[in-house]
């Protein structure tokens, strides 16, 4: 699978997203652990306000 850096991130902090929108990643790590997510469910999620802090 192909991974492609946020258009949120700089050039220290990369975070990389899976070519489907499945995971992401820290870039300085690729090897590392990945979080597993419904990208598109959570930008709407995010988007509405609903997170409690």
């Amino acid at each position: 699978m192909e991974w492609r850096k946020s258009s949120r991130s700089d050039d220290a902090n990369c975070v990389q997203v899976r070519q489907d929108l499945a995971a992401v990643r820290d870039s300085k790590n690729p090897g590392g652990p990945t979080l597993a997510v419904d990208l598109p469910r959570l930008s709407v999620v995010v988007k509405s306000g609903k997170l409690a802090r």
